[in-house]
Order: C-alpha cells, then sequence, then structure tokens
C-alpha cells in the first residue's frame, strides 16, 4: 500500500460486502463491470487485495459549509443557539482572506476524503459587501472554486450560493458568475419568508439552475418548505430541487406534517437531515424535556421521499465539534433518529448521491466504482467503531489510504482458581 496516489485500479479481490458475502469486484473506466465469488481466475490487474475488510459504497456528504469548516478557534464564539452563531460567524467573516479559507477548506475536504467521503456539496456565503464591491462578496465562492479545481479527480465537489434574506440578487448573480453551481438561502430567517423563497426561485429560474434551500431550521418559526414544494413542482426533472435542515417538520402536528411531505414527494425535492448540528444548535431554549432538532425520518423514508444526510458544519460558530466522518453521522442517526444501521449508512451514501444528482456507487454493476473498504467485521461494527484503517477507491482510482497502528501492554493472565472439591 505504500505506492503513490491516486492509483489506479481495474479489481479489488477478497472483498466483504454488507450481506457476508466475500467478492471479487472488477472496474472499466471508473465503472463496476463484474463481482464474482472471490478467487475467481482471471482478475484484470492492477488489483487489490481487501483480505476480508468490508467493502461499502463510498459516502457522499450532501450539505457542508467549507468555507466555514476549522474556525472555531479562530472566532471563539459563545456556545449558543443559531442566532448567536450567526452573528458570531458575521463579525469574524469581515476579515477572512480568499487565502485562510482556501486553507481551512481544503484541509477539511482531505480529512473527508481520507473517511471515505468522495463527494461533497458545499454551501458557500455570499459574503456581506464590506465597502470593497464585487470581489468581495466573492471571496468565500472564489476560494471553494480553487479548492474544487485542486482536488478535481479525488472527489467531486458541488457548490451552492448560501443568499442571506438583505442579500441584494447582483450579489447571488456575481458568485455564480464565479463558478457556484446552485441557489441557495435561508428563506425561514427572513422578514418576509415567503418573499424571500419568491425571489431565490426566481433566480434559479432565470439562471436555469437548480435550488439547494436551508429550509425551516427551527423547532417552531415559519414553514417554508410547503411553499416551496408547490412552486417548483412543475420543474423540469432535471433541475435539482433540495430542502436541508427541516426541522419544523418534525414538530409539526400529524396531519400537517403529513400533507407537506407527500407535497415534497410530488416535488420530488431531495430532503438533507444534519443530525450533528441540529442537535447542538436546537432546544437551548429548553432545559426540560429538551426536543431533538431532526426532521421525521422515518415518516419521509417510508413515503418514499429522496432523503440523504450529513454533517453539515464542522469546527465552527455552528457546531464546535464533529469529525467530518460519515460513520459519525451514521451512528447519531442510529441513536437520535432511531434508523436501523442499515438504513442510516443508506443516508449517508446511496440517499446522499441521489440528492446530489449524482450517479449510483456501489458493489452493483454499472455503478460507479466508489467505495469505503474498511477493517471492520460488518455495517454494526464498522459504525460502532469508526475504525482508522480505510481505503477510498473514487471512479476505480485509490485516492486515500489510512493505517493505524495500535500497541497494548502486555497481560498477565493469573490462572483461574481450582474449585475445592
Amino acid at each position: 500500500m505504500a505506492d503513490s496516489l491516486p492509483r489506479p485500479l481495474a479489481a479489488v479481490r477478497n472483498a466483504k460486502l454488507l450481506d457476508g458475502r466475500v467478492v471479487d469486484v472488477s472496474f472499466t473506466s471508473g465503472t463496476v463491470s463484474a463481482i464474482t465469488a472471490a478467487g475467481a481466475a482471471g482478475l484484470p490487474e492492477p488489483t487489490l487485495d481487501l483480505d476480508g475488510w468490508l467493502l461499502l459504497p463510498a459516502p457522499a456528504e450532501p450539505h457542508a459549509h467549507l468555507d466555514k469548516a476549522r474556525s472555531f478557534d479562530a472566532v471563539g464564539p459563545k456556545l449558543g443557539d443559531l442566532g448567536s452563531a450567526i452573528d458570531a460567524w458575521r463579525a469574524h467573516a469581515t476579515a477572512m482572506s480568499v487565502e485562510s479559507i482556501v486553507e481551512r477548506a481544503r484541509a477539511q475536504a482531505l480529512a473527508m476524503l481520507a473517511a471515505g467521503t468522495t463527494a461533497i456539496r458545499s454551501h458557500v456565503d455570499v459574503l456581506e459587501d464590506g465597502g470593497a464591491g464585487t470581489e468581495d462578496v466573492t471571496r468565500a465562492a472564489r476560494a471553494l472554486v480553487q479548492v474544487r479545481a485542486e482536488l478535481a479527480g479525488l472527489m467531486d465537489i458541488e457548490l451552492v450560493a448560501l443568499a442571506g434574506p438583505h442579500c441584494p440578487d447582483h450579489h447571488v448573480e456575481a458568485v455564480l458568475d464565479v463558478g457556484v453551481d446552485l441557489v441557495g438561502g435561508a428563506p425561514h430567517l427572513a422578514p418576509d419568508p415567503a418573499a424571500d423563497l419568491a425571489r431565490l426561485l426566481a433566480l434559479a429560474e432565470r439562471r436555469g439552475i437548480g435550488a439547494d434551500l436551508h429550509a425551516d431550521e427551527n423547532l417552531y418559526g415559519p414553514v417554508t418548505l410547503d411553499a416551496y414544494a408547490r412552486a417548483v413542482r412543475d420543474w423540469p426533472a432535471d433541475r435539482p430541487r433540495t430542502a436541508g435542515h427541516c426541522v419544523r417538520l418534525g414538530t409539526l402536528e400529524a396531519a400537517r406534517r403529513d400533507a407537506i411531505i407527500a407535497d415534497v414527494k410530488a416535488a420530488d425535492i431531495g430532503i438533507v437531515t444534519l443530525p450533528i448540528t441540529n442537535l447542538y444548535l436546537q432546544g437551548w431554549e429548553h432545559p426540560v424535556s429538551t426536543p431533538r432538532g431532526l426532521a421525521p425520518l422515518r415518516e419521509l423514508l417510508d413515503a418514499g421521499v429522496r432523503l440523504g444526510a450529513g454533517a453539515d458544519n464542522v469546527r465552527d460558530p455552528f457546531n464546535p465539534v464533529g469529525r467530518g466522518d460519515a460513520l459519525e453521522t451514521a451512528s447519531l442517526l442510529v441513536t437520535a433518529g432511531h434508523l436501523s444501521p442499515e438504513d442510516a449508512y443508506g443516508l449517508v451514501s446511496t440517499g446522499a448521491r441521489s440528492v446530489m444528482g449524482l450517479p449510483p456507487a456501489g458493489t452493483v454493476v454499472g455503478s460507479q466504482a466508489d467505495f469505503l473498504a474498511i477493517r471492520a467485521v460488518n455495517l454494526v461494527d464498522a459504525i460502532a467503531t469508526a475504525p482508522a484503517d480505510r481505503i477510498v477507491v473514487h471512479r476505480g482510482r485509490v485516492v486515500a489510504i489510512t493505517e493505524a497502528r495500535r500497541e497494548l501492554a502486555a497481560l498477565t493472565v493469573a490462572p483461574l482458581p481450582v474449585p475445592a472439591s
């Protein structure tokens, strides 16, 4: 495993699948071309022997904030809810350089790649002008476009322009012109949520691109997801439409919740739940019976809504912790979201890729050859222990290897006492 990366592969042998089978998997042009019982002769070269490691579809991160990542120490915010995090970030953002954003974003993206994530959709702030003009408001976007170019071939990165409610349209347009892919925003935070929703969607339509909106990231505030669904129901099928957070949907009474879920399904909006950040941000005002900050996962899955999960913020004012590891997100989906391990991992892999509009990946012939190979007995072991030993494959090439060394003190085991006769 010491060769330089990225390293092309034509096959992996002795890979354990989720169902316990041990197989050989062949690739052609970055796509899975064959899956055969382990030990089959004539595998194409070069081949990597996984020696029974668990082979999983590679995770994807459908909702990151790479421009904010790893800024917690520099910002020094007080711990608190969404409003206080926004205030702390806005104060800090005025002094950020393109170079500082690139450094943090690159480090975070590479850490996520090493953990197994081969695709990221990151929101990027349309920064406040600060008197410096258009170039100033595009600093964060220019930084992430640079990181995307640097990491091309190692991972796929999509970018969303995160426009605040007071951000003028020409600033959003300037950020899109830098090379950002989608329109984003947080209409529920606007003084007039319906008006902000309408103007963001109109902007997306003018540009002929999709939207990925922060939707109803609160426990008791306004609801915009239903209006969003109705507004995009007739959009072309190939135009992305995504809603992140959707915390409010989890606190509505059942009839209204189910009606909105039906609207979301009809509009084919992809929903992204973000457990670590919303469990941190929501509920500070409730010292007793603190509510969960989660979308209604089981109801969304049962309704057939496209559903993915991500980490959102990592070590910034919106979440001071987090590893950027999809297995951490999956663990929280089991613990706080009451999902099975299989459903939980599905949300951070297959579901996340669906929400992002990416082709399927994994151990199915015809799927993209994006994998996480991990030294684990099974999926429960992988989620529970998050082993460090990992090999990451993107489009049929090894792009990251992590090998851990563990040394324990020798034990002196005393013989068991012999029972008296």
